[in-house]
């Protein structure tokens, strides 16, 4: 049964984005099945960089079909620039990209509530949207009453529909404003926006579970891409600072509609170190030059938001539990080529809490909040490694590294990282 996934085992930005792209050359389909526009996904082929946020990174091979599925929220002028500026670079996106009529779509009334729900938060308490209304709109997703569907627009009830919600919303948001000012929404010049973007998007607007199960069903070759990481799931991540979504890989058949009896393999992402956007505990954040030295080699500022990233070491208690949590079957480590320089290295075997040595990634935030990393040194190295090309010529110590990541999380490493580019990539022998 020939379904592949690509899953971010830590908090996001785990360089999955490459892995998709090498991946692709031998699927026929690429989907993304979950998430928004706060996910950014880069590839680098041919001297060439793409930044990617709601188009699955498949879309870079004119042969391969992209699909977005319902699990994912949509934000029509979002991906509408997307489209548009592929389409100048010269990628074919109007015969490979699919779109599900089961996604749902984000408003202007959502940005509005990600705004002011964010705003009263203090910085610490802050969950660090990236304010672009996924989760308001996820919300109303589970809410049911003011949700719209992208296949809701072509509906000859749209007009109405909207004109309703944005009355509920002008309530909502007036009450949730605290008696500020605020400009209320205007219906009827929402109607005509969106109705600009539902022409625009209705040559890509299908079934697509349908579609996924039919291509299945037929032997073809699904490649299913994660969005963020498994440390963000909705239900199993560092809740609440998390994201809206089944980020880690039990969120595959929610989000796509395919059961995962049709998964072959799931490939879990990780870099070769750690690093966080927002709040939320970090047991092993270094906010020191070690972390600096981190965030300048690797370039750590978000692909969307170009925040700065809150860097540290490796995190091993916690991608072992995404790691089972995702049903991996093996590793690609990424930017390796980040800890070069460094005299030594250290991994987090386990964390303190309270007084006792645990192994057990928590399920409550404070508990996490309260861990101390327990830590394994490891001799670093000093050589450059972003030209080399088989394992066998990385230096001994990053070997040995590798190979101790492998052992404490119980997964094979089957592709290593050490630069953006395609080439850069060495495959375990």
């Amino acid at each position: 049964m020939p379904g592949t996934c690509v899953i971010g085992l830590q908090w996001g930005d785990e360089a999955k984005g490459k892995i998709v792209d090498l991946l692709t050359d031998r699927h026929d389909i690429v989907v993304r099945y979950q998430g928004g526009a706060n996910a950014g996904h880069t590839v680098v082929t041919g001297g060439q960089t793409y930044k990617l946020s709601l188009i699955p990174s498949g879309i870079l091979r004119p042969e391969v079909q992209c699909v977005v599925t319902g699990g994912v929220v949509l934000n029509p002028p979002s991906i509408l620039a997307e489209i548009d500026g592929l389409v100048e670079r010269g990628v074919a996106v109007a015969k490979n990209l699919m779109i599900s009529d089961r996604a749902h779509v984000i408003f202007p009334w959502h940005i509005i509530e990600d705004r002011l729900v964010e705003g009263r938060a203090s910085n610490s308490e802050a969950i660090g949207t990236t304010m672009r209304g996924i989760g308001p709109c996820y919300r109303d997703k589970v809410g049911r009453a003011d949700a719209i569907r992208l296949g809701d627009l072509y509906r000859d009830n749209i007009r109405e529909r909207i004109e309703q919600v944005a009355g509920h919303k002008n309530q909502f948001i007036g009450a949730l404003a605290a008696g500020a000012q605020f400009e209320p929404l205007d219906a009827a010049k929402i109607v005509a926006e969106y109705e600009t973007y539902s022409r625009r998007l209705r040559p890509y607007v299908a079934d697509t579970t349908t579609f996924l199960l039919d291509a299945l069903e037929a032997g073809r070759r699904v490649l299913f891409e994660g969005a963020q990481g498994a440390l963000l799931d909705v239900d199993h991540g560092t809740f609440p600072y998390v994201t809206s979504s089944n980020s880690s890989g039990v969120g595959i058949p929610s989000g796509s509609g395919v059961p995962g009896r049709y998964l072959q393999k799931i490939i879990g992402v990780v870099k070769a170190y750690g690093t966080r956007v927002g709040g939320g505990p970090f047991p092993t954040e270094q906010a020191n030059a070690t972390g600096q030295h981190l965030r300048d080699r690797g370039n750590e500022y978000g692909t969307v938001t170009r925040r700065p990233r809150r860097c540290g070491w490796f995190d091993a208690v916690a991608v072992r539990y995404t790691s089972r949590l995702s049903g991996v079957d093996s590793l690609s480590v990424m930017l390796l080529d980040v800890l070069s320089e460094l005299d030594e290295i250290q991994i987090c075997t386990a964390y303190e809490i309270g007084g006792q040595r645990v192994t057990v990634f928590p399920s409550h935030v404070d508990d996490l909040r309260m861990a101390k990393a327990v830590y394994e040194t490891l001799p670093g190295w000093r050589e450059e490694i972003s030209h080399v090309r088989r394992l066998a010529d990385l230096p001994a110590n990053a070997r040995r590294y590798l190979d101790r990541l492998s052992e404490i999380i119980g997964r094979p490493v089957e592709i290593v990282s050490v630069g953006p580019d395609r080439e850069q990539t060495i495959h375990a022998e």
